[in-house]
């Protein structure tokens, strides 16, 4: 068959070859042997690319198996590109598309968001909460939401004062001041507050301890003990007064750091009554005194003398701690203290429902890891090891100190530490016992007052 191209073509092929245009390398090959570069819009001068031929015998540069493969560039003929006049569009319809393409470009990147799509198949993200993310929704401003807890809360808060008499180094007596805070914990006039802003006035008949409402700061309430918790410096006063805002209980067992919180109480006294700060929980579950391990909120909302005993609140307005600037460490910033409200409600419970039977309390912390064989070990008698003792305790005012060892207690030897705490429950709060310890080499013998703790 021939070919104006002098190209050798069975029937099916030369049947292709005229129904389609074919590319190679970027020229198209037309159907009269021609060749059109792409690139170009004019006549094509190029050389075409080398198309094989079966006929010639005139060897190219390519072989196989020893034998060569015969090329020959075929015919080439012109092909000419008629350009295609540009359509002229009024400014009414470019402005329509600018913004026709402005829409779908911000809807495409939205839904690019949300969408992803692998192996061929379509997930959709929006639905699903990834790792790390968190979903904030905030409904009203800070600013409001402290200004609605101050609301609801303060009323709920009270001013403490303490007056003490105090005997002076010549004989002469005067009178001494407390102030702090407390939280309103039943309508019918219990206060919880923390035991060193009432410890001074505790055990002395001369003292005077007035609660005065927010409500009505010029009026005070004569305010009785009900008991006390010196190792968790918690106490419970009661006014004889009904019909009292009580606080709002909520729970210290789902805290988070970073959750926002509000302090309310009266920093300085009751001159500055009704103060609020808020921030938020920097640390959870904290231990900051050898004298108790209890597990304490740390938060950097402003915790200053005077606001021990008041109210730490979430935003919703419950309690979840109370305040104590015992442990605020003067050389830092920022870092407040607060008794998780559960330990709070749990001690305080426990002093209301046993405010007729107190129990006994000596204020020492015994460690667990001297055991008699450890004692004996380093040569040093059988006993119970004092790992620290609580201020103004029966233990501190009869001059035990941390580092003894008591090895007896009201005549009986103390052969495990387990003994020693066995040996205080079974005195009685008002009881005077003889307490012989071990110090430095020497053995030395005091007399101590068993004192009461509704909750230890």
């Amino acid at each position: 068959m021939e070919n104006n191209n002098d190209m050798n073509f069975n029937n099916d092929e030369e049947k292709l070859w005229n129904e389609q245009p074919k590319e190679n390398n970027g020229y198209t090959v037309t159907p009269d042997g021609g060749y059109y570069n792409h690139s170009r819009e004019d006549i094509i001068q190029d050389e075409p690319p080398v198309v094989k031929n079966t006929e010639n015998s005139a060897p190219q540069s390519s072989y196989s198996n020893n034998s060569y493969t015969n090329y020959t560039r075929p015919a080439y003929t012109p092909v000419y590109k008629t350009k295609r006049p540009k359509k002229k569009y009024g400014a009414g319809v470019v402005i329509a598309a600018a913004v026709l393409a402005a829409v779908i470009g911000m809807f495409g990147g939205l839904f690019a968001v949300g969408v992803y799509t692998k192996n061929n198949e379509t997930v959709d993200l929006s639905d699903k909460t990834q790792a790390g993310t968190v979903n904030i929704n905030v409904e009203e401003t800070a600013q409001s939401v402290v200004e609605a807890v101050a609301q609801k809360v303060s009323p709920s808060v009270v001013g403490i004062r303490t007056t003490t008499s105090v005997t002076s180094f010549f004989g002469g007596n005067s009178e001494a001041t407390g102030e702090g805070s407390g939280v309103v914990y039943s309508q019918d006039g219990y206060i919880i507050t923390n035991y060193h802003v009432i410890g001074d006035a505790v055990g002395s008949s001369s003292s005077k301890i007035e609660v005065f409402l927010e409500s009505d700061s010029s009026e005070s309430y004569e305010a009785s003990v009900v008991g006390y918790n010196i190792s968790t410096d918690l106490a419970v006063l009661k006014i004889n007064v009904t019909g009292l805002t009580a606080a709002d209980i909520g729970s210290s067992q789902d805290l988070k750091v970073g959750q926002f919180v509000v302090t309310i109480g009266n920093p300085g006294g009751l001159e500055f009554m009704k103060s609020v700060t808020y921030g938020v929980i920097s640390g959870l579950d904290r231990v900051v005194s050898t004298d108790s391990d209890v597990k304490l909120i740390q938060t950097d909302a402003a915790i200053n003398p005077g606001n021990s005993g008041g109210a730490l609140v979430d935003t919703q307005g419950k309690l979840i701690g109370i305040n104590s600037s015992k442990i605020v460490s003067e050389e830092y910033e920022g870092m407040g203290f607060a008794i998780p409200v559960d330990t709070v409600i749990s001690v305080c419970d426990n002093i209301i429902s046993k405010q007729n039977d107190p129990d006994p309390y000596v204020g020492i912390t015994i460690s667990e890891k001297y055991t008699a064989d450890v004692l004996r070990f380093y040569g040093y008698p059988t006993g119970a090891v004092v790992l620290s003792v609580a201020e103004n305790s029966p233990a501190a005012n009869s001059g035990i100190k941390k580092g003894d060892i008591i090895t007896e207690f009201n005549g009986t030897e103390i052969t495990e530490y387990q003994l020693f705490d066995q040996l205080i429950e079974e005195s009685s709060p008002g009881e005077k016992v003889s307490v012989k310890i071990y110090r430095n080499g020497r053995y030395y013998t005091t007399n101590m007052e068993i004192g009461s703790n509704n909750a230890q």
